[in-house]
């Protein structure tokens, strides 16, 4: 399957490859002065930049040459480390951790050799003059902790210590632990779920009510399969026959299959003993007690209920009907409103907690996590549980999940409404990765539509937080089927649904289909709201979009945003920002210490900093300024010429050298390590990846 595309720049190995940014930048700028117009450059998605900022591209082939030369050796020496062992690569790490760079924790946070409970056991050095003296130098600037009460909390390691009042060191250890960051993992629950001692009672009892566990699960999943396998055989079908297929409530479905999996000739006799099969109102409402205690309890407690449901009779072997008592009812949820609300998507690598902060300083009303697996939050991952942190200053902000069963979302719900605080949950139904689509998840739940209704009833019930979808058109190109599922996820439980304007097939290929996503919207019932999403890069397409459709609720923000941040601010003051280099470096300067309160003061947070700037500065590049443009507003499929800005700053922006980047960092961060390499997760190129789904 073709994933390149002309208009985006998508990426694509065979594309890179074969035609280098040094040689399309010159292509273009062949094409800029061979055709005169500026309505011919935009037909052929070229950015119409001003004359005299054209220039011809920068020769790139000797520096390619000398960097594979250069870059043979360390490629080597890459293989042969993947080739050692995990009990070397461990013992490396621990001698690492000996290192006298890195000082023990406590003992940098107090200044005080005895802080550390562990003593001559504990992994890490306690020489401080040897550390003080492999120290890199401090970095300019003062340290971002010193608005904040107390000691900052990386003490003697802290790049800033040179700033810091009345010493770096704080013999009250409760003061060093202050965070601002909410959701953080508790210790103690991470523990259970390494040794997988959590149970999660209200969900499993939600799924048992719905026939997901239990004796009957397996009839109703084979049920269900079959079910998805006749609506992708007739992704074609009139119209008549796709009303025919389209999922609705539980009991005549399930009423249907059940009498033809029977038989007859049992017909009668099943339906007559259903009464007798069916738990007594008693047992309902201790099952509802158990359910409510608490979201999770241990292996004892949770053996004990579960001994006590499975000895009720249910009604599972005849005709599945879920226990209505166990659902949420729709008034008693918390409510939501993204009306008039301007959207940040949640988007992978570049859309974590600074980025999030930088977009609410300019304008931003929603925002939402990175997009997070379930398995691995179940799994007590700590690098997993960090994309559900919040800052405080987001006010409306939710998490977004992906998953391939209805347990693993139930579960993962419940866990993240016990332990954290949003305002809403979100489930990813539309990313295109690979990785994610073979493992059932993402776009891949587009073409299993029992399986998005059985995780969309099973999270809508299990919790009182608003649940949210975010799906794209379809899975094929050309097949769009969103629009005869709008009203049943609704039903299901969503209370709002984002549609993207593509089909898993096209990626970010083409443009979006806002026309298909304006009758997905209209079809909707009032109870559902309906966002929009992809192609959003200035305020004149918000305003399209919400006056062309007045019953779509918002607009989601994901590329735009990523290139330029404050196109929030664009749309609240109705303007097109020519902003300046030195303005876009204010806002990098904050992102910097927003990414140093967030990561760290010390050498690991200032170059885990650095890594997310720099893969942050990979995308902005494609942000051409509005001064040195023939046509206004720029547009997401435009690629830009070779040119040069207003000032050498802007030019430097402008660039889609790796090696510019890291000069830019540098303005911020300090000088680089020795030996320091980087390579975008995205390739330069590919910045439209970044968003899921």
């Amino acid at each position: 399957m073709a994933e390149s595309d002309t208009e985006l720049g998508v990426e694509s190995d065979c594309v890179a490859e074969e035609e280098p940014p040094s040689q399309l930048a010159s292509d273009l700028n062949g094409a800029t002065q061979q055709l005169q117009t500026p309505e011919e450059l935009v037909a052929r998605a070229i950015a119409p930049i001003k004359r005299e900022f054209l220039r011809p591209p920068p020769s790139r082939t000797t520096q390619n040459n000398a960097s594979s030369d250069a870059d043979s050796k360390p490629s080597q020496s890459s293989l042969v480390k993947d080739k050692k062992s995990k009990r070397q690569l461990k013992r490396e790490r621990r001698q690492e951790q000996k290192s006298a760079l890195n000082l023990c924790p406590e003992v940098s946070k107090s200044g005080d050799l005895s802080a550390c409970p562990y003593g001559d056991k504990c992994r890490y050095s306690h020489d401080i003059e040897a550390f003080k003296a492999q120290k890199p130098a401090d970095l300019e600037g003062d340290c971002p902790f010193l608005s904040v009460d107390g000691p900052c909390p990386f003490g003697l390691t802290c790049r800033f210590l040179g700033t810091h009042k009345d010493g770096a060191t704080a013999r009250n250890p409760n003061a060093l632990k202050k965070t601002s960051e909410i959701n953080g993992l508790n210790k103690d629950v991470q523990k259970l779920l390494w040794k997988n001692k959590v149970r999660f009672t209200k969900a499993d009892a939600i799924l048992k009510s719905l026939g997901l566990m239990g004796p009957n699960s397996k009839k109703k999943k084979l049920e269900a399969e079959e079910k998805d396998q006749i609506v992708l055989n007739n992704a074609h079908a009139t119209d008549t026959n796709k009303s025919s297929m389209k999922v609705t409530g539980d009991s005549v479905d399930n009423a249907e299959c059940c009498l033809k999996s029977i038989g007859a000739e049992n017909v009668d006799e099943m339906l007559c003993s259903t009464d007798e099969l069916r738990p007594s109102k008693k047992a309902k409402s201790l099952a509802n007690e158990k359910c409510c205690d608490g979201a999770m309890v241990l292996d004892n407690d949770s053996e004990k209920s579960s001994a006590q449901t499975e000895s009720v009779p249910t009604a599972d072997d005849a005709l599945a009907e879920p226990d209505e008592t166990l659902k949420i009812h729709p008034r008693e949820k918390k409510l939501i409103d993204f009306r008039g609300k301007l959207y940040l998507a949640p988007l992978t690598t570049v859309g974590n907690l600074p980025f999030r902060r930088v977009c609410k300083v300019l304008g931003a009303d929603v925002t939402c996590g990175e997009m997070a697996m379930c398995t691995n939050l179940l799994q007590g991952q700590a690098s997993e549980w960090a994309l559900l942190r919040r800052h405080p200053s987001e006010d409306l902000f939710g998490v977004q999940i992906c998953g391939a069963y209805p347990d693993t979302i139930a579960r993962t719900v419940e866990l993240i409404d016990k332990e954290c605080t949003v305002d809403f949950i979100d489930i990813n139904m539309g990313c295109p990765i690979d990785i994610v689509v073979n493992k059932g998840a993402g776009s891949c739940l587009l073409t299993k539509p029992m399986r998005m209704k059985s995780i969309i009833e099973a999270a809508s019930a299990t919790v009182e937080t608003p649940i949210t979808v975010k799906v794209r058109t379809g899975y094929f190109e050309g097949k769009n089927r969103i629009d005869s599922l709008i009203a049943d996820i609704g039903y299901w439980g969503a209370r709002a649904v984002t549609v993207h304007g593509r089909s898993r097939q096209q990626r970010y290929s083409k443009l979006a289909d806002w026309d298909y996503i304006y009758q997905c919207a209209k079809k909707a019932p009032d109870t559902l709201q309906v966002l929009g999403n992809g192609d959003i890069f200035s305020f004149g397409d918000w305003n399209k979009h919400v006056s062309d459709c007045p019953e779509l609720s918002s607009c989601m923000i994901a590329r735009g945003a990523l290139l330029k941040p404050w196109i929030f601010t664009e749309i609240k003051e109705q303007r097109h920002w020519d902003i300046t280099s030195g303005e876009r470096l204010n806002i990098l300067r904050d992102y910097v210490h927003f990414g140093l309160e967030h990561w760290g003061s010390d050498t690991k947070g200032v170059e885990k900093t650095r890594h997310f700037l720099l893969e942050w500065l990979s995308y902005t590049c494609r942000y051409i300024p509005v001064g040195l443009l023939d046509v206004i507003p720029q547009r997401l499929n435009w690629r830009p010429p070779s040119y040069h800005g207003r000032d050498d700053l802007e030019t430097l922006m402008a660039s889609d050298s790796a090696a510019d980047w890291i000069r830019i960092s540098e303005m911020l961060l300090g000088k680089v390590p020795d030996g320091f390499t980087f390579a975008p997760k995205h390739k330069s190129n590919a910045y439209d990846r970044a968003e899921n789904g």
